[in-house]
């Protein structure tokens, strides 16, 4: 089904079962595969490939960006899955973004999240809103990234980590092990080196939370504590506002450990 106030190019491929909603921009050779639906005001640049996937309203897919395609999943047998954008999204020039690799399941990046060019968002991964990934930005499969998080050009991450929201992790980093939620990461593995500040002030939180997450910060890395212990020292040290209490529980539900210093696998 496809709204009349769609604009289709004459080159662009569309499946017969399509959605295509009001207001739609669909450029030239753009192909809109088996199993889309697209919403309201939605722009689909020239060349842009999409299948299996539902694209929410308001979002602009660049050319030769690739949505809802097969995961890179050896064990993916072709059980219906598929991926989901949310609303106002941007998704830069040869992005991918996979569907999902369990039948039922499926990838989805949140509201607002901006996708750089070549970034790659493989199967079962969650973004939370407000999430960036610039150039070259890679997830493996069942990553989750919490809302507000920025990951570097380049970075890479390995499945299954968690990176926490309002994180901030450098280029060229490299994650084995879930990434700290209100901090800066920096290397191979990304070593948390202070909260991000800018971040969370732009963000709006106030002085005296970022102050109460420093110490936190500053307890978990001490050589004194085992990281289950420090936990629970935050606790009782540290007044328990909404950020402080979801920095204790996002390492308290670590299954991968978190990396604190150089070369240091750190379970709780």
């Amino acid at each position: 089904m496809i709204d009349k106030t769609a604009i289709i190019h004459p080159s662009a491929k569309i499946a017969d079962d399509a959605i295509i909603g009001q207001n739609v921009t669909i450029g030239a050779n753009a192909i809109i595969g088996n199993g889309v639906k697209i919403g309201d005001n939605v722009t689909i640049m020239p060349n842009a490939y999409l299948e299996y996937c539902e694209i929410g309203d308001g979002t602009l897919i660049s050319p030769f960006a690739s949505i809802g395609t097969t995961p890179q999943d050896l064990g993916y047998k072709n059980e219906p899955t598929k991926s989901i954008i949310g609303k106002n999204c941007i998704i830069k020039e040869y992005a991918t973004v996979n569907r999902a690799a369990t039948e039922g399941d499926a990838t989805i990046v949140g509201d607002r999240c901006l996708l750089m060019t070549s970034t790659h968002v493989a199967h079962n991964c969650v973004l939370e809103d407000e999430v960036i990934m610039a150039n070259l930005a890679t997830l493996g499969g069942h990553c989750h990234v919490g809302k507000g998080a920025f990951l570097g050009g380049m970075s890479v991450f390995h499945q299954n980590v968690r990176i926490g929201e309002m994180c901030i992790i450098s280029g060229f980093s490299a994650a084995r092990m879930d990434c700290l939620p209100y901090v800066k990461g920096e290397g191979r593995p990304p070593i948390p080196h202070g909260i991000n500040a800018i971040g969370l002030k732009r963000r709006g939180i106030p002085a005296e939370v970022r102050d109460h997450l420093k110490e936190a910060l500053k307890i978990l890395k001490s050589e004194k504590y085992l990281i289950s212990k420090a936990c629970d020292v935050i606790e009782q040290e540290i007044p328990q506002d909404e950020y402080v209490k979801k920095f204790v529980q996002f390492i308290r539900e670590s299954k991968r450990g978190i990396t604190l210093r150089k070369a240091e696998n750190t379970m709780c």
